[in-house]
């Protein structure tokens, strides 16, 4: 048997484009805030459906199974396969998904639902009481007028617990900052989480003050998560993107662009210099169509260029996208680097989730201190998990 190891790759050998992960900066950033919960004594739920992967969720806790949010009942299922048994499926449910949810539960996988109605409310009652199984729910609750929920002193709010406390499936109540979103500064994020705090309690205590058990108080978004200074009454924090991060979030002060740890890597194929172009092959299928900074003060068009190595190009963006072709343009009048065809660039994206949805799977490199080498080695592939 030849044990003769073989050559390590490097991000010059796979077809572009492709996905990369740098490890060291994800470890980082999921420190970061594993810590913070820590410090703010809540427990720490991440949102898997950033990277819809086994091995990038396997860094969350030391490869442990740890809490974790999903949002789609694939995503349950197929984090339950992978030994995730405490999930919470953070979409509003809607009837015909129920099946799928009392198969999880009779597995064993502790699976909390979320509605925001009265008539969800029932139908979970009922298909509890049919399949005589307890179906944990949380009554999403709005904090500021983003996508559903009640608002915190909704008259409907005790109507819809007691619907669920009746047939023994209350479990508590979630909300999301979305708004946080478009928080830009500081103070700003401190007021959103202090927010979605406060209106997650009051609900809380309008469902107590009605007789009804309330086992779960659960905020979080990634703006939010890393704002807050007080999360008294809150049982649970949930995050997804601050695992990758993106350009969004560094667009808000979240982050640093060197703290981005998901990239893709693209060729050059052409040049158009009447027009101050240089074209590769990683479009919108590679980046997605997501233009999340374009809001901001500082528009990131489809992403920031670095080499291979991770260095930025300075002036160099991403600044539009046709389905297959990439075209990188400099700001502000500056000279167009030199970049033969062939040459390799990495770009980070805006929207660290909607990128990742584009590719199977994850490269891995590590930029540890200690890795020096110009094209980092390929010390992994993580696939994502399929069947969405």
């Amino acid at each position: 048997m030849n044990t003769t190891p073989l050559p390590a790759e490097t991000l010059s050998d796979p077809d572009t484009p492709f996905a990369v992960v740098d490890v060291h900066k994800a470890r980082r950033n999921i420190n970061r805030l594993a810590a913070r919960a820590d410090q703010l004594g809540v427990t720490l739920r991440p949102h898997v459906k950033t990277s819809k992967s086994l091995d990038v969720a396997a860094l969350l806790h030391d490869g442990t199974p740890c809490p974790v949010t999903v949002s789609t009942l694939a995503e349950a299922e197929a984090f339950a396969d992978g030994g995730y048994t405490d999930i919470t499926y953070a979409v509003g449910i809607d009837p015909h998904k129920l099946p799928r949810v009392i198969a999880l539960l009779r597995r064993g996988i502790a699976l909390r639902v979320l509605l925001d109605s009265r008539e969800q409310a029932q139908f979970v009652a009922d298909t509890a009481r049919e399949a005589a199984i307890a179906i944990p729910a949380q009554i999403e609750i709005d904090c500021d007028g983003h996508r559903g929920g009640l608002k915190s002193d909704a008259p409907e709010l005790t109507e819809i617990g007691h619907v669920l406390h009746e047939a023994g499936c209350l479990d508590g109540v979630l909300t999301h900052a979305g708004e946080s979103y478009f928080a830009y500064g500081a103070a700003e994020r401190r007021l959103a989480a202090e927010n979605e705090r406060g209106t997650a309690v009051a609900a809380a205590e309008r469902l107590r003050a009605a007789g009804l058990p309330v086992r779960t108080v659960s905020v979080g978004s990634t703006p939010t998560a890393h704002a807050a200074e007080d999360l008294t009454g809150v049982t649970e924090l949930r995050a997804g993107n601050y695992v990758f991060f993106d350009l969004v979030m560094a667009g808000l002060g979240v982050c640093g662009v060197d703290d981005l740890a998901l990239s893709v890597v693209v060729t050059v194929i052409g040049h158009r210099p009447e027009y101050g172009w240089i074209l590769t092959d990683g479009g919108w299928m590679a980046m997605s169509r997501d233009r999340g900074t374009a809001a901001q003060a500082e528009d990131q068009g489809y992403g920031l260029v670095t080499d291979l190595a991770g260095r930025l190009i300075p002036q160099l963006l991403m600044s539009a996208a046709s389905q297959e072709h990439g075209t990188l343009t400099a700001r502000d009048g500056a000279d167009l680097p030199d970049l033969p065809i062939g040459t390799r660039l990495r770009i980070l994206p805006n929207h660290a989730c909607a990128t990742a949805a584009q590719h199977q799977g994850y490269h891995v490199t590590d930029s540890s201190p200690n890795s020096t080498a110009p094209a980092p080695a390929i010390e992994a592939f993580w696939p994502r998990v399929t069947g969405w």
